[in-house]
């Protein structure tokens, strides 16, 4: 027998800050939200440390203790945050239609208005030692984490835009920056290539790649090994920062939601409509650019009025 399917009013899949921004924002509204958190509750943020950009924190907050505060909020005005993993959805193409999405394989609700926030993850180079030592000196985040390393020598790796502006971000408040590219040229704009090219404290590794980072607590430094003949250096340093590019979480709404050719969630300027009536985008499922905490809750805060508005239309 067929499990009987749940009516909701609104629907959020992910608890990163859009997801309970758009909670908290839909709750005050007396829209009864329910909010499933994915695997990762908390999102992205609670792979990092302290937070010192989020204003209200002058003396920055912990990322774990932030979200926590967040969830909470959200769950004082009513929110229902449930764990889970929405596994398939089936989205309704006319105003009015509920939207079908199934959770974990076996629960399925029926949602009025959608709202995803999903979030994107940063791709990471796949080394046991990234994966041990990130928030202890590897990190995905110049803007994040870049305060912590004023005065020192880092390292981003990466050869288009984002690490680029990540290199000459660094390069204000670091010591040295050393930029490793797999390559032997760059992917990034012309303007980028001659502001970090120029630019004396960024020294660029042609055709390299991280073997090792090196450090059992914290990031000491790490071994390069040249993509032209395997010689290897050890470079001492301080911290570690990957862009090689982000992955957003949207396999679920291909060829039902349109997306970029990065794979995110197209919206339509300055809202979080999507291409379907009554779904919502909110966070980095949909921003590829800034993928900030504040921008995040931000957009989370739109998706809930965005869909409030929709619901009232109703």
């Amino acid at each position: 027998m067929e499990n009987p399917v749940e009516r909701v009013k609104i629907l959020i899949i992910g608890s990163g800050p859009a997801g309970y921004t758009a909670a908290i924002y839909a709750a005050r509204a007396d829209l009864a939200p329910v909010l499933y958190t994915g695997l990762e509750m908390g999102g992205q943020l609670t792979k990092t440390t302290e937070v010192e950009n989020f204003p209200g924190f002058p003396e920055g907050v912990d990322a774990n203790l932030l979200m926590s505060q967040m969830e909470q909020q959200a769950r004082r005005f009513g929110t229902d945050i449930r764990m889970g993993t929405v596994t398939r959805v089936a989205l309704a193409r006319e105003k009015g239609q509920a939207h079908r999405v199934e959770i974990d394989g076996e629960k399925t609700l029926e949602a009025q208005a959608l709202i995803v926030a999903t979030g994107a993850s940063a791709r990471w180079l796949g080394l046991p030692s990234e994966e041990r030592l990130k928030g202890f000196g590897v990190s995905a985040c110049a803007t994040c984490d870049g305060f912590f390393y004023r005065g020192k020598t880092v390292a981003v790796v990466g050869g288009g835009d984002s690490a680029l502006e990540e290199a000459d971000y660094l390069s204000k408040i670091c010591a040295k920056v050393y930029l490793i590219v797999r390559r032997d040229a760059f992917r990034a704009s012309k303007a980028m290539q001659a502001r970090v090219s120029s630019n004396p404290k960024i020294d660029i590794l042609w055709n390299s790649r991280i073997d090792e980072i090196l450090g059992q607590q914290a990031v000491e430094g790490v071994r390069i090994k040249s993509n032209i003949d395997d010689s290897v250096r050890e470079i001492a340093l301080e911290g570690v920062f990957v862009a090689i590019g982000h992955h957003p979480s949207t396999e679920l709404f291909a060829g039902q939601l349109d997306l970029s050719p990065e794979g995110y969630i197209l919206t339509q300027a300055g809202t979080s409509l999507t291409n379907l009536p009554g779904v919502f985008a909110a966070g980095d499922v949909q921003d590829n650019r800034y993928r900030q905490a504040i921008t995040s809750a931000g957009s989370g805060c739109k998706a809930a009025l965005d869909a409030e508005k929709y619901l009232a239309e109703l």
